[in-house]
């Protein structure tokens, strides 16, 4: 008998033993073991720009193993305590308060943010301008015709006419998308280079692609 009252009571003791070995810092830390650091700081970044005291300043969190780092500029001591504690929440181990006190970025605040974005589309506007500019450019001629691909073939064409350099050559003019494309045959390696140059130099001409033949007759 006394050696089954002896049994229940060690049963007893082992589960009693479990039992305070699950102190409140484990089940904290298995709560955080739960929680993925993508779910944290999500909701610390929430908790921070519905804070009417951060919301108008750019406060970073990003959350690791449970440990959770703010980075960022504030204006206040008090704003980066706010901020810390904000961060603070069920799931996270500790709070790295990274935040820099700076009392000028008080004066920025949002105001700062629209003036880089009113300059960032001026100087996008700008930009747009100088190549809408550029495009018109291209595509007019010094008499004001406009450029095309069988414009830029015909003065290929009549630039080579009467050059001594290309007397009996017998030259194809191909052109595509301003890209000028010469095949056929040249009396001599100079004829040769001297029909690249013209094509190449031909108002509108990109690009000149080179198939030419050397054939002395």
């Amino acid at each position: 008998m006394k050696r089954v009252i002896w049994s229940v009571a060690c049963v007893v003791a082992l589960t009693g033993a479990n039992t305070a070995f699950a102190s409140p810092a484990a089940v904290h830390q298995e709560a955080t073991a739960k929680t993925p650091d993508k779910t944290l700081d999500s909701r610390i970044e929430q908790r921070l720009k519905g804070d009417p005291s951060l919301k108008k300043f750019n406060v970073k969190v990003s959350v690791d193993g449970g440990i959770a780092t703010l980075t960022g500029t504030v204006a206040t001591d008090a704003e980066k305590a706010r901020a810390a504690s904000l961060a603070n929440i069920r799931g996270v181990t500790r709070v790295e308060n990274q935040i820099e006190v700076d009392p000028a970025s008080a004066a920025k605040g949002t105001t700062g943010k629209i003036e880089d974005k009113t300059k960032e589309g001026a100087e996008k506007t700008k930009e747009g301008a100088e190549k809408a500019y550029d495009k018109t450019k291209e595509g007019m001629s010094k008499t004001g015709e406009v450029i095309t691909d069988t414009w830029i073939t015909g003065h290929v064409k009549e630039r080579f006419m009467g050059e001594d350099a290309l007397k009996g050559s017998d030259i194809d003019v191909d052109t595509t998308d301003h890209v000028v494309t010469l095949k056929g045959t040249v009396a001599s390696a100079a004829g040769r280079a001297r029909a690249m140059q013209l094509a190449k130099t031909t108002q509108g001409v990109k690009k000149v692609v080179d198939r030419l033949v050397v054939a002395p007759k």
